[in-house]
């Protein structure tokens, strides 16, 4: 077997292995969604006393449901953000993303985040106390406390409001909520005393959600759920691991629980989306997930240190919340400029992270002076190939070369026999006297595996490729190119496949067929190998990916088009001034003849009578 073919076939297959295999031996878990009936059932025995302050509270759903309902709101209007603030518990559990739709259709519904108890995919974001010293559980407020508003009757990035409760025991709690012009809210918590001995009360933030989202992807290469920061070390859990986390009422037993020393955060991450609370950094805290299996609930908590109020005294905490799209940008600024230690942590950059940070950095920098993700992703890869050219350049040299010692090849062949040994050892002897390394010719294949993989993570995690267009039908580069050749990519006056579905597998759009051209194309810079097997593995290669990537983002698949095209061009060239010259049209027509032949000889075969 030519070990130039062998070696590109070894390494095309290694890379189809490494995209597959993942998806074949780790499928997502299907788990069923409780849907809303099923939750509301879900509920714990009122009989029996929460034995944990920040435990939901043991109240029958639709009573939960009237108290949300009834509470009085005070609205937020910001540039990214619209919703409201629920006096129940002081709840942020009304909030949508103004700027990001949830399709593309037109007059489809902005992105919600947040939503009140009694609906669908209930989530919110509450601020309380814990009692301690000097103070009864009923004396401080809770995430089911009705607060007063004290100031303010519109949350924008230029007038915060005040809430404020009085437990009529000398002790009146404030909570003064901000938010800035992107999505960053702010909650002085304080404490005032006026009674006549010292008290003592911890602060805390919970973030919980109602059930697991009901848009769950569950998808091998993105991470849902859980996310945190403790000391420098980030934690990612799936819902499905934190249920592990069971709280346990009567016994009070806690699964997952860090004892923060000195800076982090923790909350829920989506898709694009995420909601964390963040304590003052240098500051201990107790961070702690938590799963409520009665109820279906995740809950995220953040418990400060305890404070002692003297009397004639107060004392204030603040703690962030974060709830909004995970843009770069927003989040790299609370990281530097805010003082969020490994906030941009957050964006799920996977195992590849030293890929993917700096291959974002570059779209995302090359974006902002084009202002087109499209044209930025092929001008990245004019930018990716320069950078391992000087690699790919010593491999071509090396298939170069190759190639100008076929003949010789063929000649010791001959000469070997069917005596393997003597075969190989040949090869060897030739290569070292020619000083070629039959290996390298798998080098610009295997270089591309991690950044292949590096810029699918990036083009499917991050918001910002997510509804970008580039030209004509390709509106979003986050999804598979919705063109298709059922309709003869829109020719016909029907539609094509919905983007997932197995039809649009098989009648796939404009790209994945381009891609599929200049697979085909580039095999052809070499003559076809003369072994029957690797005829047939190169003749279906670039058609079995073309069906393959077909599903995937456009934006990846036109990366791996743009790396086929500058491929081409580079190994042709390459090539040609090493002596070299790869004739592509006079391998299209021997490709083309060898397959009349072989059908002909076929056709004689069967028409043979049988002995």
């Amino acid at each position: 077997m030519n070990d130039q073919n062998r070696n590109l076939i070894l390494a095309t297959l290694l890379s189809f292995a490494v995209i597959m295999s993942w998806t074949l031996l780790f499928p997502p878990e299907e788990i069923p969604l409780d849907t809303p009936a099923e939750v509301a059932t879900q509920t714990a025995d009122p009989t029996v006393p929460s034995a944990d302050p920040i435990a939901p509270a043991a109240t029958a759903p639709a009573a939960a449901e009237e108290a949300a309902a009834e509470a009085v709101r005070i609205p937020i209007e910001t540039p990214e953000l619209t919703g409201s603030i629920s006096m129940l518990g002081g709840r942020i559990d009304d909030l949508a993303l103004t700027g990001y739709r949830e399709t593309l259709d037109e007059g489809a519904p902005i992105v919600r985040l947040l939503r009140p108890v009694g609906e669908q995919d209930a989530y919110f974001a509450s601020f309380g106390w814990t009692a301690t010293d000097g103070l009864d559980v009923t004396a401080v407020p809770g995430p089911d406390t009705t607060w007063s508003v004290e100031s303010g009757d519109v949350l924008t990035p230029t007038n915060p409001v005040t809430l404020v409760w009085d437990n009529d025991a000398g002790q009146i709690f404030r909570t003064e909520i901000s938010v800035d012009d992107r999505f960053m809210f702010s909650f002085a918590q304080s404490v005032e005393n006026a009674g006549e001995a010292a008290v003592a009360a911890r602060p805390y933030g919970i973030l919980r959600r109602h059930g697991e989202p009901s848009d769950l992807k569950r998808f091998f290469i993105l991470h849902e759920g859980l996310v945190r920061m403790s000391d420098g070390e980030l934690d990612e859990t799936t819902y499905r691991k934190i249920t592990d986390h069971r709280f346990d009422e009567r016994e009070r037993t806690q699964a997952d629980r860090i004892e923060v020393q000195e800076s982090g955060w923790i909350g829920y991450t989506d898709h694009y989306w995420m909601t964390t609370m963040i304590p003052e950094q240098g500051t201990p805290f107790r961070s702690t997930s938590k799963y409520f299996e009665a109820r279906n609930l995740f809950q995220a908590e953040a418990v400060m240190p305890a404070s002692t109020i003297a009397p004639g005294e107060s004392v204030t905490v603040v703690t962030r919340l974060f709830a909004g799209a995970k843009e770069w940008d927003a989040i790299r600024d609370y990281e530097r400029e805010g003082g969020v230690g490994g906030f941009l942590d957050s964006i799920d950059w996977g195992w590849f992270f030293f890929l993917t940070k700096p291959i974002f950095w570059l779209l995302h920098t090359l974006n902002l002076y084009i202002g087109n993700m499209g044209w930025s992703i092929l001008v990245l890869t004019l930018i990716l190939k320069a950078i391992v050219l000087p690699l790919a350049y010593k491999s071509y040299v090396s298939m170069a070369r190759m190639k100008e010692l076929q003949p010789e090849m063929e000649k010791l062949k001959e000469r070997a026999g069917e005596d393997k040994q003597a075969m190989q050892q040949g090869m060897m002897k030739l290569y070292k006297e020619n000083k070629v390394n039959p290996a390298s010719g798998c080098l610009p294949i295997l270089l591309q595996i991690p950044i292949f993989f590096s810029l699918y993570k990036v083009i499917f995690v991050t918001i910002e490729l997510r509804h970008a267009p580039w030209i004509g039908w390709i509106d979003d580069l986050s999804a598979p190119d919705p063109s298709s050749i059922i309709n003869l990519f829109g020719l016909l006056p029907w539609g094509a496949p919905d983007p997932g579905s197995i039809l649009s597998l098989i009648f796939i759009g404009i790209l994945p067929i381009f891609l599929g051209v200049s697979m085909w194309m580039q095999q052809k810079l070499n003559p076809a190998p003369t072994d029957a097997t690797q005829q047939m593995i190169f003749a279906w290669m670039p058609w079995v990916f073309m069906f393959m990537l077909g599903g995937f983002a456009s934006g990846l698949v036109l990366y791996w088009i743009a790396n086929n095209i500058i491929t081409f061009v580079q190994q042709y060239a390459i090539m040609r001034s090493h002596g070299a010259k790869p004739d592509v049209f006079g391998n299209i027509k021997s490709s083309l003849k060898r397959k009349k032949a072989d059908a002909a000889k076929a056709e004689k075969a069967a028409s043979k009578p049988d002995k």
